[in-house]
């Protein structure tokens, strides 16, 4: 009670409330954001770095001009160890399936597994190149494997998408960058 004899609300016993209500409030517009899986990229609209990346024999090696040959590329980053590479993998050997070109660059992994790998899972690339220092994948901005960017015929980099390439990513952000490349 307060000098006059009413009865007084501590500051304290509401503040707790408060706090939460805004923590909360935070929580919650993080999870309505626009795209809260997107990783910023510099190379989106711009020029594909070159893929300087050592051949993995007996694969066919990435070509110099791999990238600006006319045709709608994917570049992969993947890895043997990368275990969600493999939760992807069945949507790039479906890509394959349909004719696009994927290429792939294996990460700082050693050549008798990465071909281990593929021989498991299949192959869905038109070339492969191996980024054995990860100085190849530095250079195009990646976090960590997967990454996977879509290339137009002309070398500039569409989409870059971090994460593995699941069934609902390939529809609703895979296939629309490829059809954007296009001009769909």
């Amino acid at each position: 009670m307060d000098e006059n004899g009413k009865k007084s609300f501590p500051i304290l016993m509401v503040l707790p409330p408060v706090i939460f209500a805004a923590i909360a409030g935070l929580f919650l517009g993080g999870m309505y954001r626009d795209d809260p899986d997107a990783l910023p990229s510099t190379r989106v609209g711009r020029i594909a770095p070159a893929l300087e990346a050592a051949p993995l024999p007996p694969l066919p090696p990435i070509a110099e001009d791999q990238l600006t040959q006319g045709k709608i590329t994917l570049v992969n980053y993947w890895a043997s160890w990368c275990a969600p590479c493999r939760v992807e993998h069945p949507q790039l050997v479906q890509l394959q399936s349909e004719g696009y070109d994927i290429v792939g660059v294996n990460y700082k992994d050693t050549p008798d597994k990465a071909l281990r790998f593929l021989e498991e899972l299949g192959d869905p690339y038109v070339a492969v190149g191996t980024d054995r220092s990860g100085r190849t994948a530095i250079n195009w901005g990646v976090y960590g494997v997967p990454e996977t960017f879509v290339v137009d015929g002309n070398g500039d980099v569409i989409l870059r998408f971090a994460g593995p390439v699941t069934e609902s990513i390939l529809e609703n952000r895979i296939r629309p960058a490829i059809e954007a490349a296009s001009g769909k």
